[in-house]
């Protein structure tokens, strides 16, 4: 990675919705408040904090009312959280209705707002299917009423494009295809497009070649990658997208995460790994990573009551306790 002083990079952080949703267990409602003022403690200025499908299929998430109603205020962070269709749509404008003080739209002084709805659509058709029980044409179908509702309301869109880099079902996925669906939804209005290795086969140098074919097409300020860590190679795939041109990486703290459908795949690329590669080059993301690593301790210890896989977090806790040892 060249080193670049000036440049900035944005961490969307998407653990409390892409990480806690993968949990078999349920998360109490105060415990993700708690975590999402961590995260924004911690420098995170992009937040998912939560989802509007239906809690019949994502019981993990069922409490997203209220979890809106309690999110911190706080300067200069924005929410956003994830929409499946027109009926989640009307959830989410309640919901931020409600916790935005009876107005959806962003003001520069505004603090915590609820004010970016996510869609999701998968990039093959067979994953599509299993995941919302819909071919592609019909999810963008689904999705111009929500886009219409969200241009009149002043809310902003972001929308993940699955299986990017491979399908558990079909396998390699058409570079032409991914194109395809990213000018589709930049039509539409969608403002930031993430493109999401959803069972973790992707490389390197595809990345950079999937990064470039959209480049030809939409502005690369309006994409975002969003890389699982099946294969261990998320942070190398963090790094090709960031030489290839892409400043906005998703992620989520202690590599949590995963996809039911998409058999084997594993969790995000762990926040704290992501802000440590580029720390560590120079590149500011504006994370205060010790804050990060203790939060990450905290969910780890006290509310998962389990490890999580990683890295950087662990090392930073492994090198602290030497420290104390030393100092003792």
């Amino acid at each position: 990675m060249h080193s670049a002083g000036t440049a900035e990079v944005s961490i969307c952080e998407v653990g409390p919705r892409d990480g806690l949703q993968n949990e078999p267990e349920v998360v109490p409602t105060a415990a993700k408040r708690e975590l999402i003022q961590r995260l924004a403690a911690a420098g995170l200025r992009q937040i998912e904090v939560t989802s509007f499908v239906s809690p019949q299929w994502i019981p993990q998430l069922a409490d997203a009312e209220e979890l809106v109603r309690e999110l911190p205020r706080l300067v200069d962070v924005r929410y956003s959280a994830l929409v499946p269709n027109e009926r989640g749509y009307e959830r989410f404008r309640k919901a931020a209705l409600a916790a935005n003080r009876h107005d959806l739209s962003v003001h520069p002084d505004e603090k915590g707002v609820l004010d970016i709805a996510a869609l999701f659509v998968s990039a093959s058709e067979t994953h599509n299917k299993k995941n919302v029980n819909c071919s592609i044409a019909e999810s963008l179908a689904r999705f111009r009423p929500v886009i219409e509702r969200a241009r009149v309301d002043g809310v902003s869109l972001r929308a993940y494009v699955s299986t990017a880099c491979g399908c558990p079902y079909e396998g390699e996925v058409s570079v032409r295809n991914v194109v395809k669906l990213v000018q589709q939804l930049a039509e539409l209005g969608v403002a930031v497009i993430s493109l999401g290795d959803t069972i973790g086969v992707g490389h390197p140098r595809q990345v950079c070649e999937l990064v470039a074919a959209v480049a030809g097409e939409v502005s690369l300020d309006r994409i975002a990658l969003h890389l699982h860590d099946t294969y261990g190679r998320a942070l190398a795939n963090v790094q090709a997208g960031f030489e290839a041109g892409v400043r906005t990486f998703d992620a989520a703290l202690g590599g949590l995460g995963g996809c039911p459908y998409a058999p084997g795949a594993s969790g995000n690329v762990a926040t704290e790994d992501v802000a440590d590669l580029f720390e560590s080059a120079g590149v500011a993301t504006g994370i205060a990573l010790e804050a990060l690593v203790d939060t990450t301790n905290w969910l780890a210890r006290d509310v998962l009551k389990r490890a999580l896989p990683g890295r950087v977090y662990r090392a930073r806790l492994g090198a602290r306790k030497q420290n104390e040892a030393k100092a003792t």
